[in-house]
């Protein structure tokens, strides 16, 4: 409520509340002027009237969560042996594929109009040459050309063991004298090998140094 000072004609704002109900005296505080303060009964509020209260509805439970069932577990993994590659079978042998031999079962004859198969001659042995020694195999089909491949191989043999030592020969014109130990170790397997009569009688032995060691010069 508004309460004027009779003095210095000051409203003030002044709450009703706090005005006794018989009144009160108050001082101005602009001009100092004591004067009575009264309650405005029609300022003063009314008591408020009680408020029914409101039940507020009680929510329904909830429903139970249902109790989420353990996922499966994964089966055990168990460790996985090891492959061992098959044994491979051992392929029989072409002799034992053969069938059985019958006893008192004919050989295969040959059928009417086929022609036979020859049959392979025995090998000779080797005819013993002078002293009692047994001359080289291939040299009984043909003596006197087998004796000339023999003497050009053991010439040859000298000059492959040998090439520098032939080389500086022939430039020195030594190549007799500097191969007179080879050449003799030679010519005694190559008597013992075709014989004596056949190594003495034929010039191969001699042509082959004149060809081979020799350079194709006729030096022995």
């Amino acid at each position: 409520m508004n309460v004027k000072c009779p003095n210095c004609a000051t409203v003030f704002r002044v709450d009703p509340a706090k005005v006794p109900v018989h009144g009160v005296r108050a001082r101005c505080s602009v001009c100092a002027a004591v004067f009575p303060v009264k309650r405005d009964e029609a300022a003063t509020p009314a008591p408020a009237a009680p408020q029914p209260s409101v039940s507020r509805p009680t929510p329904p439970p909830a429903p139970p969560v249902a109790a989420q069932a353990p996922a499966p577990s994964a089966p055990p993994v168990m460790p996985a042996a090891p492959v061992v590659p098959p044994t491979p079978r051992p392929q029989p042998a072409a002799a034992s594929m053969a069938p059985p031999a019958i006893p008192g079962a004919r050989p295969p004859q040959p059928r009417p109009g086929a022609t036979p198969l020859p049959t392979p001659a025995p090998m000779a042995p080797p005819r013993p040459a002078a002293g009692g020694r047994s001359v080289n195999p291939f040299l009984s089909q043909d003596p006197s050309q087998k004796a000339r491949r023999l003497a050009r191989a053991l010439v040859s043999d000298m000059v492959v063991y040998h090439p520098a030592k032939r080389r500086d020969a022939l430039k020195a014109g030594t190549i007799k004298e500097s191969f007179k130990e080879e050449i003799s170790k030679s010519w005694e397997e190559y008597v013992e090998q075709v014989g004596k009569d056949l190594a003495e009688s034929t010039p191969y032995f001699k042509e082959a140094l004149n060809e081979i060691l020799g350079d194709g010069k006729p030096i022995f």
